[in-house]
């Protein structure tokens, strides 16, 4: 009995929430081509540190897996794109038709208050019965848009800031020029893009020189400026705020599409990229936790539990909608990737700061209609043990669950103390926790240079009495349901960076 004829079963974790967007009906998948990424199962980190290399010779997915799969894929007709043991994934192409019906998907067809279009996967995905356990996630059908990136232009620029200001008030180690030499930050975006010009100039108007930014296309993405209130401001102020901040370092910037699969794929293309080799990841992209199917979310968590391995910090922004991280059902959420237990999470703060004196540092909230960190107590993740004597509360939300706690650390946000950029040729103050992302990645490719080696995986340090110094313990505000005080808390973590401290703190510790 041929696989195509033995049993299947649902894919545990495969179901996503139904889509709140209007449905137009049931899709019908014609002749054009597309391509399903399928990942498999491995062995779990240890603990340790290790090359790639290394890392895919002990904890990649096996052979027979993947011959598993490709197989499958033959008896339905499909063809084998590309297969990564190292990242534990085939990728499968055919006609779309053909794709879902090999894992059986209902599909429906649904359109956005903006008028975009899209095929969304309706209830589990199945595999044969062979597979069970052996796949772990099946990405590509399903084609909502899966994350809206976390910047804010501002509306009143009452306080601005250059990126380097912002990093001489948290008192960054001084590298001059070539601060992050030898290093390389990934910064994943889904959509948008830079522009050479826009970059020249601006790093010109600051007396820093040019950072070596490089395009990395991931499932046919490019970079593509658009529009400066769109993706491009993200794009921009990414690369803008790593490339004043640490100018020596390499910035590799991975475009893909704005999809689970895109996001994923992106992810797990940077961390396993042998070529650049980054030594942190900076993503300024999420959406709530109820957004995201279970087997994504585990997906994403052991892709940064293999970057924590090989030694690659990931910081992730919290979010700029408040405790409720913009659902509307009265209730507290988190932002994912942020509540991911290997990622370093970015809460957001307003700062007054005159040169390297902080006058006042609160946290970020603009009140109603405004923006606000996010912040709080994840409904999926476990409280990890880094955080276990760090008193984090109870959810806010009926039941009282306990769960990880958001964010890890935080920085200026508030865009009425915003950051000076430039966007498709116009400057603009921006703000949002997407410029903490990658201020905290910045800060990160300047101690790895100072230190000579990756900080890798932060939190257990950053939660121990040892880096106390290093961190700026916010007390006051609110994101919604939780307040600030002394010690962790679910709006600004354990407080915002003092630089020269965290690097003498590191320096202390073994390697």
């Amino acid at each position: 009995m041929g696989m195509a004829d033995r049993p299947f079963v649902p894919l545990p974790g495969s179901a996503r929430p139904t889509p709140r967007h209007e449905r137009l009906g049931e899709a019908a998948p014609g002749g054009e081509r597309a391509v399903v990424t399928v990942y498999m199962r491995g062995p779990e980190p240890v603990a340790g540190r290790m090359s790639r290399q290394e890392y895919a010779a002990v904890h990649g997915a096996s052979r027979e897996d993947a011959d598993a799969v490709v197989a499958f894929a033959a008896e339905r007709g499909l063809s084998v794109t590309d297969v990564d043991l190292a990242r534990r994934r085939v990728e499968l192409g055919g006609e779309a038709s053909a794709l879902a019906a090999a894992f059986a998907a209902r599909l429906g067809r649904y359109r956005t208050p903006e008028g975009e279009e899209y095929t969304a996967v309706e209830g589990d995905l199945m595999v044969p019965a062979s597979l069970l356990g052996v796949v772990t996630g099946v990405f590509g059908l399903d084609q909502r848009p899966q994350a809206r990136p976390h910047f804010r232009p501002a509306a009143d620029t009452a306080i601005q800031y250059t990126p380097a200001q912002v990093a001489t008030a948290y008192a960054f180690p001084v590298a001059g020029p070539s601060g992050g030499q030898g290093e390389c930050v990934a910064i994943v975006e889904l959509g948008g893009g830079f522009r050479q010009a826009d970059l020249q100039a601006y790093f010109s108007s600051l007396g820093l020189p040019l950072p070596s930014v490089e395009a990395v296309g991931v499932l046919g993405a490019t970079n593509s400026p658009g529009q400066p209130n769109g993706p491009d401001g993200e794009v921009m102020l990414d690369i803008e705020v790593v490339g004043s901040v640490a100018p020596g370092a390499a910035v590799a910037v991975y475009f893909a599409p704005n999809t689970d699969q895109g996001f994923i794929d992106a992810v797990t293309t940077a961390v396993n990229d042998g070529t650049r080799k980054p030594s942190v990841v900076s993503i300024s992209w999420g959406s709530t936790e109820s957004t995201w199917s279970a087997s994504a979310m585990k997906q994403m968590e052991q892709a940064f539990a293999a970057a924590a391995a090989m030694g690659v910090t990931v910081t992730v922004a919290a979010g700029d909608n408040g405790s409720g991280d913009g659902v509307n059902d009265g209730l507290a959420h988190v932002d994912f990737p942020a509540s991911a237990p290997h990622a370093l999470g970015c809460g957001g703060t307003h700062l007054v700061a005159s040169g390297a004196i902080i006058e006042a540092e609160t946290v970020w909230d603009d009140g109603p209609g405004g923006g606000a960190t996010g912040g709080g107590v994840s409904a999926v993740f476990a409280v990890p043990a880094y955080q276990q004597g760090a008193g984090v509360p109870p959810s806010a939300n009926p039941g009282r669950g306990a769960g990880r706690g958001v964010p890890d650390v935080c920085g200026d946000a508030d865009p009425a103390t915003g950051y000076v950029v430039r966007v498709d040729g116009q400057t603009m103050v921006i703000g949002g926790t997407s410029a903490v992302a990658p201020l905290w990645a910045g800060l990160v490719a300047l101690l790895n240079e100072a230190l000579g080696r990756p900080v890798g995986f932060l939190q257990p340090f950053l939660y121990s009495a040892a880096a106390a110094p290093g961190l700026r313990d916010i007390t006051k505000g609110s994101n919604g349901a939780y307040s600030a005080g002394p010690g962790w808390d679910a709006c600004t973590g354990l407080g915002s960076p003092d630089g020269t401290k965290l690097l003498a703190a590191l320096g202390r510790q073994k390697a």
